[in-house]
């Protein structure tokens, strides 16, 4: 009688391995409430599309995945204490962080204290990769503020003839960490700036320190912010009558800003990893559908708010779910190993070819951004009309 309960219990569990294989949890720490909660949904989207793929393959290693997600208000003391509970009460075996440099920058620690991997795909903080740990448990599918200060200031000249920049760049890590990444691409070309401006995140009126670079005979100004910060330099700009080229960070493209910028919000143009619009590649156009089938309110290209998030996410889930088959494991040290060993991936942005390595644990490029601005109510490559 006892084997035959056995022998059962054994059959019923074959017959349903979700109960004898618990799923790989997803963590995920980023902006959900807020101004810029447009772009926590949009990374929540790709990875949600992501994750519905694999576990419609079968998942990893016989076990399917779950997302996990907890809203850190874009405030580094929630977001750590949003992780804090991901890692070790959830035990997830990747946390994604999200949105914010600034909260991104206190999670690490953690991370490389724990051993557990942490993806960023959204928050483009020079020292969130760069950060001095060895082992170093953080990875990032996303820009990368040295890389995008290259490009801003390659694109203002080639486009805007750009001799004089001035910057005005919100006053928290982020802003230090492209003041430093501009300083330098500007400082290889012998280019001096006319001004280095600082804003708070809850400043209304920056006109002083836009008048600050008029004087000083700024031709073209970088801009550092997210969307309602941002949306307030622009808004200033309206109210001196300024009428200047800016060349922005991607911080407009994270929720309401043409809501709250106003009707000059089409003169930012602003770096980007992916757009729908435009030719597509079979990956673009499969997402794009997968996309419009579960969530309703996405109906075109135009709907995907923000694009960067969406791409970013997807993308890196699944080269998660290649470094998890890779090491044969989701144990912490074992995982992040397992990245280094990824070969080649047909991805949304672009086809990686060992995308991690131990000295680059950045898989986005100069070569990879695409330049954009808001034409009604929707972000277009630059020039593109439709």
């Amino acid at each position: 009688m006892f084997k035959r309960i056995v022998f059962l219990v054994v059959g019923i569990l074959a017959a349903f391995p979700a109960f004898s294989q618990e799923t790989i949890k997803i963590g995920l720490v980023t902006a959900l409430s807020g101004q810029s909660a447009a772009a926590g949904e949009a990374i929540t989207r790709g990875l949600q599309i992501a994750i519905d793929e694999l576990n419609t393959a079968g998942g990893v290693l016989g076990r399917k995945f779950e997302l996990v997600r907890r809203d850190d208000e874009a405030t580094p003391a929630k977001g750590v204490l949003a992780a804090r509970e991901l890692v070790f009460k959830e035990k997830v075996t990747v946390l994604f962080g999200g949105l914010d440099t600034p909260v991104s920058v206190a999670i690490v620690p953690i991370m490389n204290e724990a051993k557990v991997p942490f993806m960023g795909p959204w928050a483009a903080g020079t020292p969130i990769t760069k950060n001095g740990a060895n082992p170093n448990f953080v990875f990032r599918v996303s820009a990368v503020d040295e890389i995008v200060d290259k490009a801003m200031l390659q694109y203002a000249q080639k486009n805007f003839n750009t001799k004089k920049p001035g910057m005005i760049l919100i006053n928290n890590p982020w802003g230090q960490s492209n003041e430093a990444g501009l300083k330098a691409a500007l400082g290889a070309k012998g280019i001096t700036a006319a001004g280095i401006e600082k804003f708070e995140g809850s400043d209304v009126d920056v006109v002083p320190q836009l008048t600050r670079l008029k004087a000083a005979g700024a031709d073209t100004l970088f801009l550092v912010g997210n969307v309602g910060p941002s949306a307030q330099v622009v808004k200033s700009l309206d109210r001196m009558g300024w009428k200047v080229p800016i060349v922005s960070h991607w911080g407009p493209a994270g929720g309401r800003f043409t809501e709250l910028a106003g009707p000059s919000a089409p003169s930012v143009h602003f770096v980007q990893t992916y757009s729908f619009f435009g030719n597509q590649r079979p990956v673009g156009t499969k997402v794009l559908k997968m996309l419009m089938a579960k969530y309703p309110d996405i109906k075109s290209a135009g709907d995907v708010t923000a694009a960067v998030g969406v791409a970013n996410a997807y993308d890196a889930m699944h080269l998660v779910a290649l470094a998890i088959k890779s090491a044969g494991s989701t144990d912490g040290e074992k995982l992040r190993e397992g990245f280094y060993k990824i070969g080649s991936y047909d991805g949304l942005i672009k086809s990686y070819k060992s995308p991690f390595t131990p000295d680059n644990h950045d898989a986005i490029n100069e070569n990879d951004y695409v330049w954009t601005q808001f034409i009604n109510n929707e972000i277009l490559p630059v020039g593109m009309k439709k």
